[in-house]
């Protein structure tokens, strides 16, 4: 029996299906790895994940951008110190902004008049702007594309799964026992789209004493080893709280920022 004949499997049906929600890129633009940032709930610092990711990458040399898909929550252009867009390319596609080290970075804030400005739309809407903000922007050349999801398991994360090839994602908790139920909930979304879980990064992990120097487990020691070991994933981060982080964001000069503790993460996306 020919190729074309062989009876179809369920797994066919999926990729055909997933196939057919994939919006294409922009012409010439190409993207050569996605990876998602997601969290169960808000305030765990997915944004910072994101952004400290991509910087992680772009100091190894890797053509780096993030997609904030964070359409109501936006933080990703104050965080690295990006001007508005104001303006497109011949074909009228976006053109995104540019960090100082080179990072592209296309964000709703990018797009309004004023940054604090209140984005009131409705789930579709939001899911429009997110696949546009993929497709109909002039990315040129992206080695790692980061993308910065909202929290919970909603319509853009569904959006970001169906609509771009995502290659992973890094999922973000922190030390309280409460976000070990949060976050197999993003586990298990994944699982169920068929997108590989790269790993987890645990922010607020920790602050060192400013005296002495030792840790101090601030919201009580970490179980996130025993997680990630009974559900067979690797922990790829352990990101402090640390006062000079937060002063770099606030400044938008997240680039300035070198920490050591990024090193087990970008080792793995190097190896995707």
């Amino acid at each position: 029996m020919s190729e074309e004949k062989k009876k179809k499997t369920p797994e066919d049906f999926r990729k055909e299906s997933m196939e057919s929600f994939r919006v294409k890129l922009a012409d010439g633009t190409t993207v050569k790895k996605v990876i998602g940032v997601v969290s169960g709930k808000g305030g765990v610092g997915k944004s910072l994940v994101t952004g400290l990711s991509a910087c992680a990458m772009n100091r190894k040399g890797y053509k780096t951008g993030v997609l904030d898909a964070d359409i109501t929550g936006p933080s990703i252009p104050k965080m690295f110190g990006v001007s508005p867009i104001r303006y497109a390319d011949e074909n009228g596609n976006m053109i995104p902004a540019v960090s100082d080290k080179g990072i592209k970075t296309v964000s709703i804030n990018l797009l309004m008049e004023n940054e604090t400005d209140p984005v009131i739309w409705r789930g579709p809407v939001i899911a429009g702007v997110v696949k546009q903000f993929w497709g109909e922007t002039n990315w040129g050349d992206i080695d790692y594309m980061f993308v910065d999801m909202p929290p919970g398991t909603g319509d853009v994360p569904l959006t970001v799964f169906q609509s771009l090839p995502v290659d992973g994602i890094i999922v973000v908790a922190t030390p309280q026992e409460l976000v070990s139920m949060i976050v197999e909930k993003a586990v298990n979304m994944a699982k169920m789209m068929n997108v590989p879980v790269i790993g987890l990064v645990e922010n607020m992990s920790y602050m060192n004493c400013p005296h002495c120097g030792k840790p101090i487990y601030v919201f009580g020691e970490s179980k996130i080893d025993s997680y990630a070991a009974a559900n067979g994933l690797d922990v790829l981060a352990r990101i402090p709280l640390d006062p000079e982080f937060a002063v770099k964001c606030d400044q938008g000069k997240i680039e300035e920022y070198e920490p050591d503790f990024m090193d087990v993460l970008v080792d793995r996306l190097e190896n995707i």
